[in-house]
């Protein structure tokens, strides 16, 4: 999966003393080099960073110091929230993300005492390219060589992430492709190593790739659900190097329960936010051993298979739970003020395991019930959108499903009237619940709408976890 959008997100800004303290804190706590304000007349150095073997205990070392990595993909999010949640690095699936050049990436980064991990977007086949084309591998090799050349001194830079799940990929020779440019970068860039991610763990993939990508320094890799099996994954292959997981988070789409049309069942925030702690504290936390750290997946939003479903923040830049457990994961403490936490939501008195289905144009009934930490007042938002059509892979770029409007008379109250739209299909109603702070909960539950001439079928989800 790969982060990818159109449209650049609004930011939650915290007060500048507020911001200023944390940042202060965390540049002292990295033992890094100063911001880039503070470096003003001196010559920039990029930092050191080793990987080191201590009797089989494997660790990043950044300038002689232990770092562990407590990092989040962020592309379009907020370095700043990043740092004053807990977290110490960022990573990114390309150099430029078309809105901020990498220089300027950096610069945000290093402003913040943050770390950046940086991409170099190794080409897909699925997006035309061809690994049979010398040409093109050449030029692609130029192109990228000529983006290590120029970001490989900035003190930001951590390491280098070289393509993303090219385990996709049908032409091994994306591999050959890969070890050229990690040879070719430890040739020009002695001070920052190499890594490249796959999709799952799948053993004969990483023999293969162990075997095509000997100058690579590790393998990372990114998992959902199935992140639960990773330690008994990397104990029936033996594994005995490091890694990082790259990307983590919320249960796949792939992954979870499916209505009787087939519509992916998402989870609310506060489950995911569950789930996010249960994940850490059983596979990642644990491996001290092996394990660099890890990048939870998304700092920030995007649409995939609905506009919520792997975006830690909402599109109007709230915070939600599972940022929330991150900052406990990462710094031992709870924010001062948390997010509302859901306790259930049904439409026409059913829930979303159980593929309901209305009738085109009736009024039906949708409840959310939600409280707060702190007991802050609660305010509502309702709307609902068609299903999204789209099956993108890797996590490309998806567009918005429509929202139908003028179906619900009060959408900002907990508990509604909602009008079945008049075309029968499939169709998603969300809930919103914020609490004045810039903290929110969400929660949506699929339905199928059915032509009104017809009588209503019943079916239930399939509810595999």
């Amino acid at each position: 999966m790969k982060f990818t959008m159109k449209t650049r997100n609004p930011i939650v800004r915290f007060s500048t003393l507020l911001l200023a303290v944390f940042v202060t804190a965390a540049l002292s706590s990295c033992r890094r080099a100063p911001s880039p304000a503070a470096q003003a007349g001196t010559t920039v150095q990029p930092v050191k960073v080793e990987l080191r073997n201590t009797a089989g205990k494997f660790q990043l070392h950044v300038n002689g110091q232990p770092f562990y990595i407590k990092g989040a993909g962020v592309e379009f999010g907020s370095p700043e929230q990043l740092r004053a949640h807990g977290g110490n690095s960022m990573r990114t699936w390309s150099t430029e993300n078309g809105r901020d050049t990498g220089k300027q990436f950096l610069d945000r980064a290093l402003t913040n005492g943050l770390y950046v991990a940086m991409g170099l977007d190794v080409d897909h086949e699925r997006r035309g390219f061809d690994y049979d084309n010398t040409n093109a591998v050449a030029k692609q090799f130029a192109l990228l060589k000529a983006q290590v050349l120029e970001y490989r001194n900035h003190p930001a830079l951590l390491l280098w992430v070289v393509g993303n799940e090219l385990n996709f990929e049908k032409n091994p020779k994306v591999w050959d492709a890969v070890n050229e440019l990690a040879r070719m970068i430890h040739e020009v860039d002695p001070n920052h190593p190499t890594t490249t991610t796959l999709a799952g763990f799948n053993p004969a993939t990483v023999k293969l790739v162990k075997t095509r990508t000997p100058d690579l320094d590790f393998i990372s890799f990114q998992m959902y659900s199935d992140i639960s099996n990773l330690p008994k994954y990397l104990h029936e292959a033996r594994w005995d190097k490091p890694y990082i997981v790259t990307e983590w988070g919320a249960t796949g789409h792939w992954e979870c329960g499916k209505t009787a049309w087939g519509a992916p069942i998402e989870n609310d925030s506060t489950t995911k936010a569950d789930l996010y702690e249960k994940r850490y504290r059983a596979v990642i936390e644990p491996d001290q051993k092996l394990c660099l750290g890890s990048y939870v997946f998304l700092w920030g939003n995007k649409q995939e298979r609905t506009p919520t479903w792997y975006g830690m923040f909402l599109d109007s830049g709230e915070v939600t739970a599972p940022v929330d457990v991150m900052q406990y994961l990462w710094t031992g403490g709870w924010p001062t003020n948390r997010s509302p936490r859901l306790e259930g939501a049904w439409l026409d008195g059913k829930t979303a395991a159980q593929s309901i289905r209305l009738q085109a144009g009736q009024d039906y009934i949708a409840k959310v019930e939600a409280r707060d930490p702190e007991h802050d007042s609660l305010t509502y938002r309702w709307e609902v959108m068609e299903e999204s059509t789209e099956t993108k892979m890797g996590g490309d770029a998806e567009s918005k499903p429509a929202t139908v409007s003028g179906l619900i008379a009060v959408p900002t109250v907990g508990e509604i009237s909602v009008k079945a739209p008049i075309k029968p299909g499939a169709y998603r109603l969300f809930a919103y619940i914020f609490d004045g702070h810039g903290h929110a909960a969400h929660v949506n539950i699929p339905f199928y709408v059915d032509d009104a001439a017809k009588p209503q079928q019943t079916a239930s989800a399939d509810t595999e976890p």
